[in-house]
């Protein structure tokens, strides 16, 4: 049909599916929908309003006016494919607005008639009417376009009523037919007439011959003829003069090839310019299979193609052939020179074409869905018009050899390869194609990487999808002028660059093998317009979520954005969207993170030194160094060695300068007198040849307590501090309770330095003695002191010896 004829049909097929898509049980104000139903008549509960309504399909055998006559606004009704056997149109005399009735596929045998003034679509096709429904009420609708009607029989009087309407189409269904009486179909006035016959019986070829003096656009269904071809009608010489249709289409074309090739050189002498053939099935007479019956036709044919018509377009779709030890060379020599402009000829099963003898009229060729191979149009140089050529679902194997095909085609522009077996291996070959081609499809082959090499350098748009390209190589191609790539459902890992397509502006890149695409992408292509990476297994990674920020700076570049683009691993993150992705800046930048994990570690450094040098650390470690090796030289002393028996009752621990009132006082008062108590003191009991911190440690460990004897003098000590420290660890290590503090003189808080953290703690949770400054309370300082060191000592000849030396050290305790 042509394409107005389109345009009508698809403006009422809109109407319908827009109907067909609201479910029976939903009504809005203009469209109620009641098809598939079941019912037997029409409902009562629609609305009065309803401008469209569908009945179609169910079981109503009938109409009725009262059934209709409060539709008032009803302009759409659908009663197609229901059980009714009489139509009275007085049913619809209350609808002045009905303009599309539809009530074919049903068992109509008797109109009663009545003017539908505003009818413009009526079809009563494919029921069961004899003669033709034809009232006399029809002339008076002149707003009719569409028509549908159906016979078993057409008679010249027939359309005598409408013969004045101008129709846009006429739909015949002629199911059963028995009679037509000639010339019955010129009478009608319309563009388009569309003619389906019955697809068990003959076709009486007057129809199409009539039908062909009738309308602009014929289209013909069920074209069937059985019987010899010697019987066949021949065309009347004077049809020539009154053919009228511009457009021939027949579908479901059952013929023998002599029919054919009458039908064709009627055709070429016609003023037709558009022939199109589906289901074509052709067959030889099985009494005379010799090829060369055939002959006379078609030598009549070859020289009648080379002739100057007015066909334009030739188009064979799904064609069978049947016709046994046929010449095919002969077919194809009469296809190839054809002078006509667009030639189609697909799933044919057709394996080779001839290149025309002489410079060919050829501009759009289509051979689509056969079997052509590599051998096709090679060396071919007369196909010099031809812009368009479409190959696609052959047998084509090498991307040189297509090359190569193309190079004498100086104005190709369009070339389909897609769907073939083409390969190109890379070896030292140049392609050549043709210069004018801009558009090419190579897309469901078997291409690899090495494509890049063979490819038209004038190309503006490549369709390269469904091929097992990994891997875009850069400088290896430039094709300046590509504005659209198609690398779609291939096995690339990353977007290609730019560097060889500076003028791109579109690429397709979906359903690859890409985790995470470079963010480099929207940098080195500038010019594209839009990127569709949709449906590719990403990896949601920082490298990722630079991939979005640029996205969005780019302004919606992305096709299918958000839905196409679906987080696949890690395995958590699998089905998130990447719009809802996210990770920190500082996840995401390695140099921010080094930095912040270098400034974090410099201030904890800082930190610990800060606290090491305020806590005096170093001082401590030094200390428990001195006192792990002293225990270990006590640990491999020689048998018989100084042991760690009890030889004291106390240590004394003070300050030089507060050793007056030690030597005055607390010796005296403790070591004289009943219960005398034996005291280590520094000057008499340190052994010669040892460190003084060994000596420190051998007094603490040899004495069952130790006395600090407190002062502000105590705290400026540093070997006070060491003294300390070893009595507290002592105090920790064994579990005893060995210290007593003697407060000489009141110590204010913010004397003692913040090294003498373990004196603080002592002073806090410890009872001290304080040296009292009244004498009458001094003898109960030394009872309380004498009964906090009471001890029985152990037998020892050293400490039996009242005359044990009292060496002087020139390494004596000094204060800071």
């Amino acid at each position: 049909m042509s394409s107005l004829t389109n345009i009508y049909v698809f403006t009422w097929a809109f109407t319908f599916t827009l109907c067909n898509n609201i479910q029976s049980t939903v009504e809005d104000e203009f469209i109620a929908n009641y098809s598939s139903s079941s019912l037997t008549y029409v409902p009562k509960i629609i609305p009065a309003h309803t401008q469209v309504l569908d009945l179609s399909h169910n079981r109503i055998s009938g109409l009725s006016i009262s059934e209709f006559i409060y539709f008032s606004d009803l302009q759409v009704l659908n009663i197609s494919h229901n059980i009714i056997t009489v139509l009275d149109f007085s049913v619809f005399i209350f609808n002045e607005n009905l303009e599309y009735l539809d009530l074919s596929y049903n068992n109509i045998s008797k109109v009663c008639c009545l003017t539908l003034a505003y009818l413009r679509h009526l079809d009563l096709s494919f029921n069961k009417f004899t003669a033709l429904p034809m009232c006399q009420e029809f002339g008076n609708m002149f707003h009719l376009e569409y028509l549908g009607l159906s016979a078993t029989m057409i008679r010249r009087s027939d359309f005598r009523y409408i013969k004045h309407l101008q129709l846009h189409t006429v739909f015949l269904t002629l199911r059963n037919f028995s009679l037509y009486e000639p010339q019955s179909l010129t009478v009608l006035t319309t563009r388009n007439l569309h003619i389906v016959f019955a697809a068990n019986q003959n076709f009486i070829f007057p129809l199409l011959y009539d039908g062909m003096s009738t309308s602009e656009n014929l289209k013909i269904v069920n074209l069937i003829y059985t019987l010899s071809y010697k019987d066949f009608p021949a065309p009347p010489l004077m049809l020539l003069k009154k053919i009228k249709t511009t457009a021939l289409t027949l579908e479901a074309v059952d013929l023998q090839w002599a029919i054919i090739l009458q039908i064709f050189m009627l055709i070429w002498y016609s003023p037709m310019e558009h022939l199109t053939v589906r289901n074509l099935t052709f067959r030889g007479p099985l009494e005379e299979p010799n090829e060369y019956a055939f002959l006379p036709l078609l030598s009549s044919v070859e020289q009648l193609i080379s002739l100057d018509g007015s066909m334009k377009t030739l188009t064979l779709e799904h064609v069978r052939n049947k016709v046994y030890y046929f010449n095919q060379e002969i077919l194809y020599r009469q296809f190839s020179e054809m002078n006509i402009a667009n030639l189609t000829i697909s799933d044919a099963y057709m394996p080779h074409m001839l290149c025309p003898n002489r410079t060919s009229s050829f501009q759009y060729l289509n051979f689509s869905r056969n079997a052509l191979t590599d051998e096709l149009f090679q060396n071919c140089g007369t196909l010099m018009d031809l812009k368009l050529l479409i190959l696609q679902k052959n047998k084509f194997e090498s991307l040189y050899k297509v090359s190569f095909m193309t190079s004498h085609m100086k104005s190709l522009k369009y070339l389909d390869m897609s769907s073939n077996l083409l390969r190109h291996d890379g070896a030292d070959v140049q392609c050549q194609w043709a210069e004018s081609l801009t558009e090419l499809d190579l897309s469901s082959n078997q291409l690899a990487d090495a494509v890049f090499e063979c490819l038209p350098v004038n190309v503006k748009k490549l369709g390269l999808q469904n091929n097992q390209i990994s891997n875009v190589p850069r400088g290896m191609v430039q094709l300046e002028s590509l504005e659209e790539l198609n690398l779609a459902s291939n096995r690339l890992a990353d977007l290609p660059g730019c560097s060889g397509f500076p003028s791109l502006q579109f690429l397709n890149i979906e359903m690859n093998s890409i985790l995470t695409p470079s963010a480099e992408f929207f940098r080195s292509c500038p010019g594209v317009r839009e990127l569709q990476a949709g449906h590719n297994p990403f990896k949601c990674s920082c490298e990722l979520q630079a991939f979005i920020r640029l996205e969005r700076r780019a302004g919606g570049k992305l096709f299918g954005w958000p839905a196409a683009y679906v987080c696949e691993y890690p395995e958590g993150l699998r089905g998130t969207e990447l719009k809802d992705f996210h990770l920190s800046l500082l996840a995401c930048n390695t140099t921010l993170l080094l930095v912040t994990a270098l400034l974090l570690t410099l201030v904890l450094v800082a930190a610990v030194a800060f606290l090491c040098i305020y806590l005096d650390v170093p001082w401590y470690v030094r200390m428990t160094w001195q006192w792990t090796q002293t225990k270990r030289r006590a640990w491999h002393s020689p048998p018989g060695g100084q042991g760690a028996v009890l030889q004291f009752h106390a240590f004394i621990s003070y300050s030089e300068r507060d050793s007056l009132w030690v030597k005055n006082e607390l010796i005296p008062n403790l070591e004289k007198g009943e219960g005398c108590v034996r005291l280590c003191q520094h000057e008499r009991n340190f052994i010669p040849g040892k460190s003084i911190v060994e000596n420190i440690i051998n007094c603490i460990e040899k004495s069952y307590k130790s006395i600090f004897v407190l002062s502000p003098n105590f705290v400026q000590s540093e070997w006070c501090h060491y003294e300390l420290y070893f009595a507290h660890h002592k105090l920790f290590s064994e579990n005893s309770n060995s210290l007593i503090l003697v407060l000489l003189e009141p110590i204010p808080p913010y004397l003692i330095p913040a090294r003498y953290h373990k004196l603080k703690a002592l002073m806090a949770k410890r009872t001290y003695l304080e040296w009292p400054k009244e004498r009458s309370k001094r003898a109960l300082f030394w009872a309380n002191l004498r009964a906090a060191i009471s001890i029985n000592l152990p037998i020892s000849s050293e400490a039996n010896d009242p005359f044990q030396p009292k060496p002087f050290y020139d390494s004596m305790i000094l204060p800071l």
